[in-house]
């Protein structure tokens, strides 16, 4: 399985040719195949491999040694797999132009189509054959016990596997099933017709979004911020009832496979694949709707410092104060090297590995993917795309993308294939546990008062974005999954009204509130394409400051222990449920308090933050 997490970053500075950038700097993708033939060579073999694999049908039942040649032929399988779509997924990242690399991508992905619909057998037939077989089985046969998880999980969630005549009917949906999706990522993406407005010096801008968040972020004029934004959520405005029959589309979906696999509602099904519990969820939409006084506070501190008579979301980005350094990506690399010493040595190597030739791309080029991400491979190494673009802002994405690329070491080096893919849900907590690191690190050797307020603007807006929005975003999803699972009908007004009622309970007055933010749900994409999913953005920053807390106070026996069940963390990969993990590692999910640690360590950003503009004198004492 291709694991990649991912970050976006505005994009502004003139893309490189690939020719013109240090071989230290790109990717060495020949440490996968030295070139397409290889590449070719192990996808014949894969299908040839699937071929074989769907013809043990019939056989699991014959004892320890037949199913354990099933799971091995598997693990073979998943890791050529692996192999051969990571290959052409980051050499098509590298120049999405390039059609011919498109379609050996494709090529990987119907195979996959495939093989899902030919071995919808095995589940059923491993259920048919009874858990008191299955543990005299690990009992005399040592060799299974990496499958071990992987069977306990499959029993566990034996209520929601169907027979095997309605798993496969249920495969002919799956390429059905994305037809949602693939309507909105159309409309909003190929389909969609931004206008142009002129700006107050006199200047024509076409409007995307990636123009809109570069005025959001750079204008010092409220009134262009403002016509930015009316034209972007303006656009998206024009199409509503067209998202919103896409939307509903989704949320259907999502219901009807929920109650084919007989859940109660469509977030069980969804946290039930990962034995997350709903109080999980549940706690994390109380805790924030409670805690949002620190938000709306440094919104109010903002409004003042930037002196405006109106204040609104698009005024959020834009910086208080003038502020402007190159962060050079060698001598960034070398900070965030030494911002990583607190963690130990074991993880500082690991770190420092991650920055050889060849694992890291560093500089934006035409046609390369934009954001950045982690991609780990097992029995390689991971490999990490940016857009270093000398800014803040990426400063603290390399660090963030390190987080995630020195987990997947971790994990890769300690678990079996089987069990090094860790979840969404505790990922995050590498990435933002990175970056709380650096940021401390930089707060403490910056002399630079200015630099101090934008460092601490910066993590104020990590959490804000982070937590606060993927819980708002969280809480959004759960209105309307629940109005879909009562038979409630879903129209664009009733979208804008759902929105309309989280956004105020989120920010209350700190913000106008503009009208046309109530059609902000459908320019949010992970609605569409994961539903359920940013909530676990949110539980795993809160999971982060909870953890960090633990190792930067107390005794110095206490933090020592925080520090290597952090460390256990990264190691146990996929080996276990992620809340057990956390658990193991100091954090229980469930409880109100894993939750309030990151609202807490909101509210002393958000002061110094202000004490920091009184000194600068952008607000009155």
């Amino acid at each position: 399985m291709l694991l990649v997490v991912c970050s976006t970053q505005l994009l502004v500075a003139a893309p490189k040719e690939r020719s013109e950038i240090d071989a230290r700097h790109k990717w060495a993708l020949t440490d996968i195949y030295p070139d397409w033939e290889s590449w070719a060579k192990d996808l014949s073999r894969l299908e040839t491999l699937m071929d074989s694999y769907a013809g043990l049908k019939g056989t699991l039942a014959g004892g320890p040694q037949e199913l354990l040649k099933a799971f091995t032929m598997r693990e073979e399988l998943d890791l050529i797999a692996d192999r051969v779509q990571t290959y052409a997924g980051l050499v098509r990242a590298l120049d999405n132009r390039d059609n011919e690399v498109y379609a050996k991508l494709q090529q990987v992905q119907i195979l996959f189509s495939k093989f899902g619909t030919a071995t919808s057998w095995f589940a059923p037939e491993i259920l048919a054959i009874g858990w008191e077989t299955i543990e005299t089985w690990f009992d005399t046969t040592p060799a299974f016990s990496p499958y071990r998880f992987g069977l306990e999980d499959l029993y566990r969630q034996q209520a929601h596997v169907l027979d095997e005549k309605s798993e496969r009917l249920l495969s002919y949906f799956s390429r059905l099933s994305g037809t949602p999706r693939s309507v909105y990522s159309q409309l909003s993406t190929a389909d969609i017709k931004f206008g142009s407005i002129t700006l107050s010096t006199g200047e024509e801008v076409q409007m995307s979004e990636g123009e809109a968040q570069r005025i959001f972020t750079t204008s010092r004029n409220h009134e262009d911020r403002k016509a930015a934004f009316l034209e972007r959520n303006g656009t998206y405005n024009q199409n509503i009832n067209t998202y919103a029959a896409s939307y509903d589309g989704i949320c259907q979906r999502d219901w009807a496979y929920a109650q084919a696999r007989n859940y109660e509602s469509t977030l069980e099904a969804t946290l039930e694949r990962n034995n997350i519990p709903v109080d999980v969820y549940l706690n994390l939409l109380e805790q924030g709707r409670a805690g949002v006084a620190p938000l709306q506070r440094y919104h109010k501190l903002r409004k003042e410092a930037l002196g405006l008579d109106e204040y609104d979301g698009y005024d959020s980005a834009v910086p208080v104060i003038k502020f402007e350094k190159d962060y050079d990506y060698d001598a960034v690399a070398a900070m965030v090297q030494k911002s990583v010493k607190p963690m130990g040595k074991s993880y500082s190597k690991k770190q420092s590995q991650a920055f050889s030739p060849g694992w890291v791309d560093v500089y934006e080029t035409p046609g390369k993917t934009t954001g950045a991400f982690s991609a780990g491979l097992y029995g390689v190494h991971p490999f990490m795309l940016l857009n270093y673009n000398n800014t803040l802002g990426n400063v603290f994405t390399l660090a963030h993308e390190m987080g995630h690329t020195v987990h997947t070491m971790f994990a890769n080096e300690t678990q079996t294939y089987s069990n090094s893919g860790y979840t969404l849900f505790v990922a995050e907590v590498a990435s933002t546990m990175a970056e709380a690191h650096l940021l401390e690190h930089m707060l403490k050797t910056s002399k630079d008062p200015k630099e101090r307020l934008v460092l601490l603007s910066h993590a104020i807006d990590n959490i804000a974005g982070t937590f606060y929005t993927q819980v708002m975003f969280a809480d959004y999803e759960y209105q309307v999954h629940k109005l879909v699972e009562e038979g409630q009908p879903i129209t664009a007004d009733v979208l804008n009204g759902v929105y309309h009622e989280v956004l105020v309970n989120y920010y209350g007055d700190s913000m106008a509130n503009h009208e046309l933010y109530d059609v902000t749900w459908a320019r949010i994409p992970h609605f569409s394409s994961v539903p359920y999913y940013v909530y676990q953005y949110a539980t795993s920053y809160a999971a982060s400051a909870a953890l960090f807390k633990q190792m930067n106070e107390g005794s110095r026996k206490s933090k020592k222990a925080a520090l290597n069940n952090y460390i256990d963390l990264l190691k146990s990969g996929g080996s276990d449920y992620p809340v057990e993990q956390l658990k193991k590692a100091g954090v229980d999910m469930t409880k109100p308090d894993a939750v309030t640690a990151v609202i807490d360590h909101m509210d002393d950003l958000v002061s110094r933050y202000e004490k920091e503009l009184i000194k600068l004198d952008l607000i009155k004492k």
